[in-house]
């Protein structure tokens, strides 16, 4: 169940999401458990691959955990990959080293094969037991954040079989066969909608959605597929749960960011680095609480110009509702010594 009010006041990251100005914002990280920190990689030599990790709940929640023991942040995420529901709903996934995800295509509706929800839950229940282990170990004042890929993002792997650099196989499905490529986003939205219920009944106290690949469409098909899914999701979310805090990060929305906040429903709205600061402080935050935005390249590199940019973000959306995170994940190559530093920038800030 969402966190009762009693609980919440003690966790300022779910204060923010909850519309309340922290005077010291609340933190976390976009792939804050992962190849950076030596003791993930010391975890992931253990296992035979990526996946194995994912579905090893034990270990998922170490790697969960391991930042929060290092630097404290306000929130732990689930250490899992969006491309999980994919396999629970039976697609061939595997991750190879050097290429990244790889999937047997599916290209047409024929190749779609029937919903099974209750085959989905057992090819991924691993992840929920992830969720309880995690929250159990949790101190106290940090908030537990599940996720998911949103439709139109998982989608995109699924049908061009990997990573993409123009997505023209997924596009052209869409734009050819919007029909078809609907029943593709729409058997997505059910299997998100039943895996995310299970992370929130498992322990998760927010969610946040990853659309990745959202600022790629033009606008007609972002409000088909990237808009239109996720209000479904969110609205049957919220049918259950309904105080939960759901967080949307549409990854180069652009200008249809603030559209994307006012028409799905979701509680805040992740901005990448590219959004300007003065757009996010006169037109998103009005709306409800923000997160973001640090450059990762900056967090890698460390020094003076990490740290200006640091508190340009805050001197810019700090007095409002508001979450420090950075514009995407962080970087391979980041010194830990760095997120450190990040940390003590923004642990000394006050409104």
């Amino acid at each position: 169940m969402p966190v009762a009010p009693k609980e919440m006041s003690r966790k300022p990251f779910l204060r923010a999401l909850a519309g309340e100005a922290v005077e010291t914002p609340p933190f976390w990280l976009m792939r804050q458990a992962g190849r950076y920190l030596p003791e993930y990689r010391a975890v992931r030599a253990s296992t035979k691959g990526f996946l194995d990790l994912c579905f090893n709940s034990e270990l998922a929640a170490e790697v969960t955990l391991q930042p929060i023991r290092r630097y404290r942040m306000d929130a732990a995420i689930l250490f899992s990959d969006i491309l999980v529901v994919p396999y629970g709903l039976g697609q061939e996934v595997a991750f190879k080293e050097g290429e990244g995800p790889v999937l047997s295509p599916i290209r047409s509706v024929a190749e779609l094969g029937a919903y099974e929800p209750n085959r989905l839950l057992e090819r991924v229940g691993a992840v929920f037991g992830t969720v309880a282990r995690v929250k159990r170990d949790l101190p106290s004042e940090v908030a537990l954040i599940g996720f998911a890929g949103a439709p139109w993002t998982v989608a995109t792997y699924m049908v061009e079989g990997g990573s993409s650099r123009d997505f023209a196989k997924t596009r052209k499905w869409a734009f050819e066969d919007p029909d078809g490529f609907g029943l593709l986003i729409d058997r997505l939205v059910d299997a998100t909608i039943l895996y995310l219920k299970e992370q929130v009944k498992a322990g998760a106290e927010a969610l946040q959605l990853f659309d990745s690949w959202a600022g790629v469409l033009p606008e007609e098909a972002f409000r088909r597929c990237v808009i239109q899914p996720t209000r479904k999701i969110v609205e049957a979310l919220r049918e259950v749960y309904p105080d939960l805090p759901i967080i949307g990060f549409p990854r180069g929305a652009g200008l249809m960011y603030e559209t994307y906040f006012r028409e799905t429903g979701v509680s805040a709205v992740g901005l990448d680095q590219t959004v300007p600061l003065g757009f996010a402080k006169e037109k998103l935050q009005p709306i409800g609480p923000v997160q973001g935005n640090l450059e990762p390249l900056l967090l890698r590199l460390g020094g003076d110009r990490m740290d200006r940019a640091i508190d340009d973000i805050l001197e810019n959306l700090a007095g409002a509702p508001f979450i420090f995170n950075l514009g995407h994940g962080v970087m391979l190559e980041t010194p830990p010594d760095h997120v450190a530093r990040l940390t003590e920038r923004l642990r000394a800030w006050k409104s």
